[in-house]
């Protein structure tokens, strides 16, 4: 395996220092450092950081792949930074059993840009009715530890129960996609001012709330893990927070689009926009934003949705939900939190990559940027601004809601394990 020297980096933003990739990990820190043989990388100016991890990925294979495939979606990822995923289970097959789950995982390493980690479903088919076979992908080769019926909320008390009870045996977590279904028939748009001036159906912040706040309670009734899905309310914020006071083994993810966009953006009807959970307000997105600042919010996770053209080219009530977000995931992070003061670049590093790999059990990934490290890290620009070009993303799909818009930063390398996934902004 080449050897790599990086100079000049200023590692979580901090002082310049060099560090050395050999054998797949970091072989030393420090200044002025010396490689006979070792490939070098000018660093200067760049801001490294250790490899992002993201919680909530949809790649869509198999059985969706006009959409995305675990190839395109992890070429993606490592042009975001990335070196590890999770893959969330709403496959077609379903993501339910031993086999599905291997399936995902080979395909991962087949395309070797990043880790990928299959999330299992909860119950059979997503459906809602019946656990899946838990135990079965926990000590499959993928190694499951993370399991979601993301798209659909575990909305049976008893089920949801059973399910943290049983994770507990191999120290899994349940992620839950916080929607209460009765309460969000039909729903399009946030409820509140932008809906009713759109004439498009309320989605109320409480079919959110009434779920994180059932499950922190059931969570703490068995002493088991859970993680909430895209927090995207401020009274979300408030119940994770009142649950962590008491002890309570929970943990929050947001979206960067629940911390850029508000339901504003729906005003002209494009359903680029439309999304589960909806854009909220400004006061939503300010109350997150400090969230994931004070560490209410642990960390920062894309739901990257890849749909096909067709899915989005519609009109709205028909529109597809979801947006991309892997490739500009960084970015949007630098815009709404470290340009705005309310983190540095060290927690950026936390809530992008260490606290991630914790609450999915990656002991690989979200390490230090020190000696014996797995040398998995990027080094980013934060200097330039670009206008966000969806024709020239690595997703299979187009569905970015920052099409024209300008952003700070790019990824200028990722290193996988010390081998280079992208240097200079450039897949390899």
């Amino acid at each position: 395996m080449t050897a790599y020297l990086i100079t000049g980096a200023r590692v979580l933003g901090g002082e310049p220092a060099d560090l050395l990739l050999e054998d797949g990990v970091i072989a030393a820190v420090g200044r002025n450092l010396a490689a006979e043989g070792a490939e070098r990388v000018d660093a200067a100016g760049l801001v490294a950081l250790p490899g992002l991890v993201d919680l909530h990925t949809h790649l869509r294979e198999p059985g969706r792949e006009d959409a995305e495939t675990v190839e395109t979606g992890t070429r993606a990822a490592a042009l975001g930074g990335y070196t590890a995923v999770h893959a969330m289970a709403n496959t077609d097959p379903v993501a339910d059993t031993a086999g599905v789950v291997e399936q995902v995982w080979r395909l991962g390493r087949e395309a070797g840009y990043c880790d990928v980690h299959p999330v299992g479903a909860v119950t059979e088919g997503i459906r809602g009715e019946q656990l899946a076979e838990l135990g079965a992908m926990a000590d499959s080769a993928a190694r499951v530890r993370v399991f979601s019926d993301d798209g659909h909320c575990v909305s049976d008390a008893v089920i949801m129960r059973r399910a943290l009870e049983y994770v507990k045996a191999f120290d899994g977590v349940v992620a839950q996609h916080a929607q209460e279904p009765r309460l969000t028939e039909g729903a399009q748009l946030n409820e509140g001012e932008m809906s009713a001036a759109l004439g498009l159906r309320g989605w109320p912040a409480v079919a959110e709330e009434a779920i994180i706040a059932r499950d922190v309670l059931l969570a703490e009734h068995v002493g088991s893990r859970l993680h909430v899905c895209h927090v995207s309310t401020a009274g979300s914020v408030e119940i994770i927070r009142w649950a962590k006071s008491r002890g309570c083994q929970v943990t929050a993810e947001v979206t960067p689009h629940h911390l850029f966009l508000d339901d504003r953006r729906a005003a002209g009807y494009d359903p680029i926009f439309k999304v589960n959970p909806p854009l909220r307000t400004a006061d939503d997105v300010a109350a997150l934003r400090h969230a994931l600042a004070d560490g209410t919010v642990d960390c920062v996770a894309t739901d990257h949705a890849p749909h096909p053209v067709e899915a989005k080219e519609t009109e709205w009530a028909e529109a597809a939900m979801g947006m991309i977000g892997l490739e500009t995931a960084l970015s949007v992070v630098q815009e709404a939190m470290i340009e705005t003061g309310l983190l540095d670049w060290a927690g950026v590093a936390d809530r992008m990559s260490a606290a991630p790999a914790r609450i999915g059990r990656l002991a690989g990934q979200g390490r230090p940027l020190a000696a014996g490290s797995p040398a998995n890290l990027v080094l980013f620009d934060p200097s330039p601004r670009r206008p966000v070009d969806p024709a020239a993303m690595a997703s299979k799909s187009r569905n970015t809601p920052y099409a024209g818009l300008t952003l700070p930063g790019r990824v200028v390398a990722t290193f996988l394990r010390g081998r280079p996934t992208v240097l200079e902004g450039k897949l390899q």
